[in-house]
């Protein structure tokens, strides 16, 4: 689970559909075409083999197009999927039909090149529960693969366990697809799996696809350690031409990823890095720092969860200035700390295609977020994704981060959960979030926050016709001033998140004693 994720709005994945919706939907479009209806009535109809053949492309070729859309927006619900897997059904199955077949012939009918059914490019093995694969299954399970003429440029073995008896089947057809392939998922493909024997497989993987020509390769999840990164050795060195590599939860070590450095020969062309939830350390992340230091068309790097601390993420930041191309940068869950994060505040300021960064929990404090707001302020124009949580910032901060986000008119979401804010800091950062009319959602949980900044916080999203959650749970709110919150709420109740954890009994800023009252009287001001 990400650190970042509060508290969330419940979503429902509608893609991708499950092996019985598939059959379904094959099922009615054999019937579509065998029963009467105002297409058949004017085309006619095709007798109940035929049909089922058709119906079996149709669908093949619908799913493709609809997931290959889906991938390309995965963090959507895949309801978008949904409606051209069914629009690419009707289109298709009224061309069969518009075409017809001739009684004479026993042949499938042959589309035209303009509306002909695109053929699958997407194999994936990875629907269903996690198991494991033997030699018998694998025969049944990659047949596809072996099929004459086969289109397929993407394989995904995900979720599935191979021994080395099913590697062994593997093998051969791999050996044949290989000049065709373009993207390769081994993710998880290992689990349970005796050390010698998992090393093997990735060994039968490795030699069978080398010299393929990848854009995209995901090896994570299969607690490689620096054995199962060279186990890999024959297929890294192959690739010059890699675009995207991911190698998420791996066990990786200072070994692992100077092996990982040493092994890949070329990232010139490389835009995807993720190394999140490793074991790296400052070493590690210096032979890593190599590997970003020599990819200049990097647009997305995560190193998450990666045991960085501040030597490590001097180095990162040092080599993250030579990409400037990036789009999305996330160092979450390290200890980058204020040496660390006045580094990465200089490459910042370089990065003027920026549009997500997370850096959360990285013990920044006061004069790291600082430095970081202050770059961020002059590069980065059209940032959509700022998040900063967990990293002891206080209100002395405040006023930095507010020039920032005021100055970044296409932000969306941002995140300062787990701060020391304090009321003050709240309602600067209220007024900086005036003008900001795409911005969608704010976390500011845990900030120390009483009725005066939840108040000012309230008023200021409330009227912003796209937005959708104000999350200000786990602060000091008076029953008075929660009251205020859904009142102020009360025509978009779902704007404002659960309030559950807000702590009752904190001090309010109605209860202090008689100070100066600096956070209300600002609140009057504005």
């Amino acid at each position: 689970m990400d650190l970042n994720s509060q508290q969330r709005a419940f979503s429902i994945k509608l893609w991708p559909p499950s092996q019985n919706t598939r059959q379904t939907l094959v099922e009615k479009v054999t019937n579509n075409l065998t029963t009467k209806s105002i297409f058949t009535h004017k085309y006619g109809t095709l007798d109940r083999e035929e049909a089922e053949k058709n119906a079996k492309r149709i669908e093949d070729a619908a799913f493709a197009t609809a997931n290959l859309h889906y991938e390309k927006e995965p963090d959507g619900d895949g309801g978008s999927a949904v409606q051209l897997y069914a629009k690419e059904c009707s289109m298709l199955l009224l061309e069969v039909l518009k075409r017809g077949l001739s009684k004479n012939s026993d042949k499938e009918v042959v589309m035209s090149d303009d509306t002909a059914v695109p053929r699958e490019t997407v194999f994936d093995i990875s629907k269903g529960q996690r198991a494991f694969v033997e030699v018998e299954e694998a025969h049944e399970l990659l047949s596809p693969l072996k099929e004459p003429g086969n289109s397929f440029t993407k394989i995904c073995f995900s979720n599935r366990s191979f021994g080395l008896g099913a590697a062994k089947v593997a093998r051969p057809i791999l050996t044949s697809l290989k000049d065709q392939l373009k993207e390769v998922d081994l993710s998880d493909f290992i689990a349970g799996r005796p050390e010698e024997e998992a090393l093997d497989v990735m060994r039968i993987f490795s030699s069978a696809l080398e010299g393929s020509v990848l854009k995209y390769l995901n090896l994570s999840d299969n607690a490689l350690g620096e054995k199962g990164v060279r186990a890999f050795g024959a297929l890294l060195k192959s690739q010059a031409c890699l675009e995207e590599l991911y190698l998420m939860n791996d066990g990786i070590s200072e070994e692992a990823a100077q092996a990982v450095g040493e092994l890949i020969p070329s990232t010139e062309k490389l835009k995807v890095l993720h190394f999140h939830n490793n074991m790296t350390g400052d070493e590690g992340a210096l032979a890593i720092a190599e590997v970003v230091k020599r990819s200049p068309s990097l647009e997305d790097f995560r190193c998450s969860s990666t045991r960085i601390g501040d030597e490590g993420g001097v180095a990162l930041s040092d080599a993250l200035g030579n990409c400037t191309h990036l789009r999305k940068l996330d160092l979450r869950d390290n200890m980058l700390s204020v040496e660390g994060g006045i580094s990465l505040s200089k490459a910042l300021a370089k990065h003027a295609e920026l549009r997500e960064i997370y850096l959360s929990y990285l013990n920044l404090e006061d004069e790291g977020a600082i430095a970081i707001a202050n770059a961020l302020k002059e590069s980065a124009p059209h940032l959509e994704v700022l998040e900063m949580s967990g990293n002891e910032i206080t209100v002395n901060a405040a006023p930095a981060i507010a020039d920032c986000i005021a100055s970044k008119q296409f932000l969306a979401k941002l995140n300062l959960s787990e701060n020391e804010l304090k009321d003050e800091g709240a309602i600067q950062l209220s007024k900086a979030l005036e003008s900001l009319a795409q911005l969608k959602e704010i976390d500011l949980s845990s900030n120390e926050i009483s009725r005066a900044g939840a108040q000012q916080l309230a008023l200021t999203v409330v009227q912003k016709a796209d937005f959708k959650l104000l999350n200000i749970n786990g602060n000091v709110i008076s029953d008075e001033g929660v009251d205020e919150l859904t009142d102020i709420f009360k025509n978009s109740p779902d704007m404002l998140g659960p309030l559950d954890e807000n702590d009752l009994d904190g001090k309010d800023g109605d209860e202090e004693s008689d100070g100066d009252g600096s956070a209300e009287d600002e609140l009057e001001s504005c």
